[in-house]
């Protein structure tokens, strides 16, 4: 067990120290040394109690026991402003910190006012003074960690839509890996919330070590979390995002009927015309600009006249495009015609076009000659 511990500890401080030193941090760099440093400071006084040192030491029982409710607020935070290019926490940002600011604000009585025969008493259960306190701050990061995996989760469910209704090719900006550090989050808490449950509530004792399986896990997380940080690049750092206008909030957009179907017989006009989606980095910006018109009202207009967002509007013109250079240039590769036709990548052109036709594009071919 010490060996888990001193692994992780090393690997949590080692990474705290890379994101320190790393060139052009951003703001969730800091983040996530913040929450490195927490976890690595965490390791440490538990493996302190493991080896019997708050036996000794009893001052240095519970110093850290408030330290896992910023696990669920620096998950929060650390996917919130990798969606965003801010360079400081917000005044909200802080309030989520309240809950551990709280802890520590009570237990403080613990730490400054009982003598160290005291301390040892309340760790043995001699003593009954804040088990109430203990049994609500277990619940609470067990809650916590879970609330925040949840609306981490829905956060970067909202931006991926917004990806749809700004770019038309999103290959580049990839939130996958998000995805599964909520997910390896939340089922942390989750299997914590079992053990938990099945050892203290339901008195059933297991033939192995919990702590093993808990603290394995974190350190699996700890390590997968820091080379990922380590390599994270802001997402849109040289994208301009757009809140675009919700089809709930269109009638306050103040854009009148036939000012937007003038709009949107100008967007045709130019799709047709000059074909900006022959450019693989077309943007919803990009395209406002060449319509003449806000990013908010063309996306608008795309969904109300064609029932669809940016990304498969585009795109669209992608695939007849390849078609098109399909029927006349039968010489030439697939992968080079869908190229050419603004896509960027084989992958993305194969989903896309599957997804806009039903078929793959080999098949749709065939079909169409014979």
């Amino acid at each position: 067990m010490n060996v888990i511990f001193i692994i992780g500890i090393f690997i949590a401080l080692f990474q705290f120290l890379l994101l320190l030193n790393k060139r052009s941090k951003s703001l969730p760099d800091f983040i996530l040394a913040v929450w490195m440093l927490s976890i690595g400071i965490h390791l440490l006084s538990t493996n302190f109690y493991h080896l019997g040192y708050w036996e000794k030491y009893p001052h240095l029982i519970g110093i850290t026991a408030p330290l896992p409710l910023l696990y669920g607020p620096l998950l929060y935070l650390y996917v919130s402003h990798s969606l965003k290019n801010e360079k400081r926490l917000s005044k909200f940002d802080y309030l989520h910190f309240i809950p551990t600011v709280f802890s520590y604000a009570y237990l403080s009585r613990f730490y400054f006012f009982y003598s160290a025969a005291e301390k040892r008493m309340i760790d043995s259960g001699e003593m009954d003074d804040f088990q109430t306190f203990s049994i609500i701050l277990l619940g609470g990061i067990i809650l916590s960690g879970i609330a925040y995996s949840i609306i981490a989760y829905r956060q970067l469910n909202k931006y991926t839509i917004l990806i749809d209704n700004n770019f038309s090719n999103s290959e580049s900006i990839n939130l996958n890996w998000l995805k599964s550090l909520i997910w390896g989050v939340g089922i942390l808490f989750l299997v914590i919330t079992v053990l938990v449950i099945t050892k203290d509530l339901l008195g059933i004792d297991f033939a192995f070590n919990p702590d093993i399986i808990i603290y394995s896990t974190m350190i699996l997380g700890i390590l997968l979390l820091g080379y990922f940080g380590i390599r994270h690049q802001n997402i849109f750092t040289d994208n301009i995002i757009v809140e675009t206008t919700s089809k709930e909030s269109y009638y306050k957009s103040g854009l009148k009927e036939d000012q937007a179907k003038m709009i949107h017989h100008r967007l045709l006009q130019i799709m047709e015309k000059e074909k900006p989606y022959l450019k693989p980095k077309l943007s919803l910006t990009n395209l406002a600009y060449l319509v003449d018109t806000s990013p908010n009202h063309l996306s608008q207009i795309i969904n109300q006249f064609e029932q669809q967002n940016f990304n498969d509007f585009v795109n669209q013109y992608r695939v007849e495009e390849f078609i098109h250079l399909a029927t006349e240039n039968d010489q030439y590769s697939y992968l080079a015609l869908a190229l050419e036709a603004g896509f960027n990548s084989k992958s993305t052109f194969n989903k896309l076009f599957k997804k806009q036709k039903g078929m793959t594009p080999s098949q749709f071919l065939a079909q169409k000659r014979a």
